[in-house]
Formats: C-alpha cells, structure tokens, sequence
C-alpha cells in the first residue's frame, strides 16, 4: 500500500486524480460511465450463466483477490457483445471497506489477448507511481501459463508440500491438500524456509506460451521499464493465467519491500462471467486513506492528434512516443488496441482529428515519425526525440485543461 507521506500527495484525493487524470490520457474512462452490453433475447444460456454468481465456487489464493471479482462482473458486462475491433480501457476506484485505510485504484483492458494489454497496464502504473515522487520502484514479474501448464506446476507443488508436511504450520495443512497453490502462496507471505525451492511455474509453459510471454517482456525491453523474473509472484487459477506482476517500494521503517500494485491476466475470472471466452487484464494501485477523498477530475481538451501504428515493432515503440507526449502535456488519440492499420484510419476519420501522427515499421527502425496533415495530405518525417518541440512550434495538440465543478 502507498503511503503518501512517501509521495508529494498531501491526501488521497491529490493522488487519485493525479493517477486518474494519467490514466485519462491513455484513454482509460470510468468502469462505472459504461453501459452494459444488451444480451440477445433468445440466448438463454448466457442468460442464466450472467445472472449466477459463483464466486463460492472460486478458489482464492491471495486476500486482495475477492475484490476483483465485483470489477471482473462489471467488464464481463461491458465486453459483451463488443463488435468494434480492439477492446476496452477502464477505471475504477474501489474502497475496501467501511472505515478501511486503504482505498485501490484498478485499471482494467478487456477484450484482447494481446500482450500489449499487460504493457500498457504496466506503462501506465509505472507512470503514476513516478508522478507520485516514488523513484525507488521494483517490478517483479511471473507467468503461470495456460490451464493445462499450470496443471503441472500444480501437480508438483502438491508433491512438494507432501514432502514438507511437517514443517507446515497445523492450522495450513488442510489447505495443503485441497488448494496446494494457496498454500504456497501463503508460505511465500510467511517467509517459510521451503517456499523459495519449490517448483516454479515458469518452467512449466510450452513453447507457445513461452513466445507468448517473451512479447510482453519485450514490450517492456523496448520502453526502458526495469523488472525481474520472480517466481513467487503467484494468484489464483481460478482468476489469473499467463502473466502476474507486482510492484513494491522499500520500506523504510523494516527495510523490506512493500506491494503497493499487484495485477496481472485475468482471463478465467472474466471468462465465468461473460459465458464464454474472454480476455481481460488489471493492475490494481494500492494507497491508504488520509484526509480528502473526492477525486478532483479535470477535462482535458479534445486532442486535436491521432497516433497510428503499422506492424509489431512501431507497436512495440509507440508506448515510448505516447509517455514522452504526455510528459509534454501534448494530448493525442489512440487505439493500441488495434492491431490493423485501417481500423486505426477509420477511427481517426470518425474523430474529425487535422493531424496523424504515423510510425510504421521504417520510422520504428529510423526513430521517426510521419506528421500528416488531413486537410492537405502533406506529411513530414520528424526525430522522435524532436517531435514534442515540433509539434509545440507549429501549435499542434496543445490542451487546456480545467476543473469539474
């Protein structure tokens, strides 16, 4: 959990807009503002399985778990019936209770399985927390696999605990039998001698699994973002598969590091409520509760950009040109979520925006970018290093910004 006496927020209120106004930039909108997807009529069994609640039926294998599973209902909704290409990018402000210290800021991408998803969750977090004055930040990193990896990896931690029975606390050896990933996990929070040799997940995945992870790892290469592979970063099947990650800062009062982020995919919780398939990703933001609370929002002028992205390798940069606008308070339009260069052109069309910004995959490699002007089709290669001063001589994007009342 953050503590904002080791940020330059003097209350709750200061920190959440500042991380929801970051947010905003990147095109994340209210969980709460979205409509839920109308089901069709006659689609009885989606019917019925939205209206279950399962959550008894849920293993749990961390505390802030259970929290997730309200949003994973609320996205399943939103996702539903999504016929746009690319998917949703959502917030949402969770308190953990009545007179609870902490409240939790969840970003959420539902509706790709793209690891892009995770990056930009990752890129953004990490954003907030710079912002916020905490320069000493630790990303850890795991992937469970699939279904059918983590099966495995489940199976051997189980023969694993057998062995260690003994040295189990009696009031965690039930639970070794019925939930052995629990128990790990639970034996990783206590510092147990035996945690750290246990079987470790990440070499269960398959090759496929493993090009799959390798993606998401080389999003984060391409941005200069730190992390580490650690093993003992872990959650439950019944909600997570692939990728799990955790950010902590050092505690300055026990010298250990302490979570303030944890998220990761969340395909199968998001998968029981929406009755088929779906693929969702969250980081959750952890801060304790001092004085104001009320989020003070700003609007943000309409962006008068739209940023385009051809191939994988523009892709992979384009989380670089969009942090370094923002920090120039430069606003622009986007859709990393899509994947195709002609859906990212009808969408600006329908935005009216003068201006695309284009990086393909000869820009990626030269660091350029292509500035076009609509109205004339003109375009100019610019450095990316030189496009925030370029963009502000020619008065291209800048926004004005002011309070809600």
């Amino acid at each position: 959990m953050i503590r904002l006496k080791d940020t330059k927020h003097a209350n709750t209120s200061d920190f959440l807009s500042s991380a929801i106004n970051i947010a905003e930039y990147y095109g994340f909108s209210a969980l709460e503002s979205m409509r839920p997807a109308r089901m069709k009529a006659d689609d009885t069994e989606k019917r019925r399985a939205a209206r279950t609640t399962p959550e008894t039926e849920i293993t749990y294998a961390r505390r802030d778990e259970r929290a997730l599973t309200s949003s994973a209902r609320k996205c399943a909704a939103s996702i539903r019936g999504l016929t746009e290409p690319g998917g949703l990018l959502a917030y949402r402000v969770v308190q953990q209770g009545a007179g609870s210290p902490a409240t939790t800021l969840e970003l959420h991408v539902v509706g790709t399985a793209s690891a892009v998803a995770e990056a930009l969750l990752l890129v953004v977090a990490n954003a907030i927390i710079e912002e916020a004055g905490m320069t000493d930040r630790h990303l850890a990193i795991n992937n469970i696999g699939s279904n059918e990896s983590s099966n495995r990896f489940v199976r051997d931690v189980s023969a694993y605990l057998r062995k260690h029975i003994e040295s189990i606390s009696p009031t965690l050896r039930p639970r070794a039998a019925i939930d052995p990933l629990g128990t790990l996990v639970q034996l990783i929070e206590r510092g147990h001698p035996a945690a750290p040799r246990a079987p470790q997940a990440m070499e269960y995945l398959t090759e496929e699994e493993r090009r799959k992870f390798w993606e998401l790892l080389e999003y984060l290469e391409v941005y200069g973002l730190a992390y580490e592979l650690t093993p003992s970063v872990l959650g439950s099947r019944d909600c997570w598969a692939h990728s799990l990650y955790e950010i902590s800062v050092p505690d300055e009062e026990t010298g250990d590091r302490t979570s303030i982020a944890f998220g990761g995919r969340y395909d199968p919780l998001v998968s029981r409520f929406s009755a088929a398939p779906s693929s969702a990703a969250v980081i959750s933001i952890n801060c304790e509760v001092r004085g104001k609370t009320k989020v003070d929002r700003v609007v943000q002028g309409l962006p008068a950009m739209y940023f385009a992205h051809l191939g994988g390798e523009a892709r992979r940069r384009s989380l670089v040109v969009l942090e370094m606008l923002r920090r120039e308070s430069i606003p622009v339009h986007q859709s990393l979520l899509h994947e195709r260069i002609g859906e990212q052109m009808i969408k600006a069309k329908q935005l009216a925006v003068p201006y695309i910004l284009i990086m393909g995959y000869k820009e990626a490699m030269e660091n350029t970018i292509l500035v076009r002007e609509v109205s004339t089709n003109s375009q100019e290669a610019i450095p990316v290093d030189d496009l925030a001063g370029y963009l502000k001589r020619h008065r291209v994007g800048t926004w004005k910004t002011r309070a809600l009342a």
